[in-house]
């Protein structure tokens, strides 16, 4: 039999037996949720880390065009950085987020838009304009590619925590919950197994007892026959004031 620590401190009764049996069942289908949400959130957690990849790599190219354009740009116009600041007030590009539900897990989103027009787009009108342009492009699509790389990485970040607490739980469930549940019904039948044998073997005894009675019963009535008396005039057992204990005495 398994040790206290292994299993659950309960009274071994049928209604015992009745709660830990649902309670076993309740584990298994948590396990059996369990499982497949984290199932569900590797399968997005890969591919949001093949995402990653792909973005960092397209990222590294970008910000090498940009910087050639950059360098381009200044070749062709000379030193604007004091016309940009002259003329940029405000953030053209921001950035927004929004909640994405994956298996119950909110996920956040960072999404990029535009909010006015192009603060600075009469620089470079006399020259190099078409290198200004070249270069606003390749910036823009730069911060267009951080921002999603942040929300992808926020997104990874997260999943892994959320990963790992799950397949805690899992693990917990299936080799802590589920194992002491079922040592504990295996414990509650073996006591409930030993009491019906207790009382299958106490009848058992009674009715030996009863047996033996009855036949000493008629043995004294034909005795009692055979010497020309009466069974009525025999001893009456009920009316004996002492009750032999049928159980106990040998």
């Amino acid at each position: 039999m398994s040790g206290r620590s292994d299993r659950l401190s309960v009274f071994p009764s049928r209604m015992a037996l009745t709660i830990m049996k649902g309670r076993l069942k309740g584990a298994q289908k948590g396990h059996s949720l369990l499982k497949k949400k984290a199932d569900a959130l590797t399968l997005r957690f890969r591919m949001i880390l093949t995402k990653i990849i792909e973005t960092k790599q397209k990222m590294g190219e970008v910000m090498k065009d940009a910087a050639f354009s950059l360098a381009e740009a200044k070749f062709t116009t000379g030193d604007f950085n004091h016309l940009v600041i002259q003329n940029v007030n405000k953030a053209q590009i921001k950035v927004r987020q929004r909640k994405d539900n994956v298996a119950g897990v909110s996920l956040p989103i960072f999404e990029h838009y535009t909010d006015g027009s192009d603060s600075y787009e009469l620089t470079g009108l006399s020259r190099g304009g078409q290198q200004i342009d070249k270069l606003k492009k390749n910036y823009s699509k730069a911060v267009e590619l951080l921002v999603e790389l942040a929300s992808l990485q926020t997104s990874f970040i997260t999943l892994d925590e959320v990963i790992k607490l799950t397949n805690r739980r899992v693990n917990a469930i299936e080799y802590v919950i589920i194992p002491r549940i079922q040592r504990t019904l295996e414990y509650i039948t073996s006591e409930l197994d030993e009491r019906e044998r207790e009382e299958f073997y106490r009848l058992k005894k009674i009715q030996e007892k009863k047996k033996i009675i009855k036949e000493k019963k008629e043995l004294l009535r034909l005795a009692l026959k055979a010497k020309g008396l009466e069974p009525d005039e025999a001893p009456n057992l009920i009316d004996d004031d002492r009750d032999e204990d049928l159980l106990f005495n040998n």
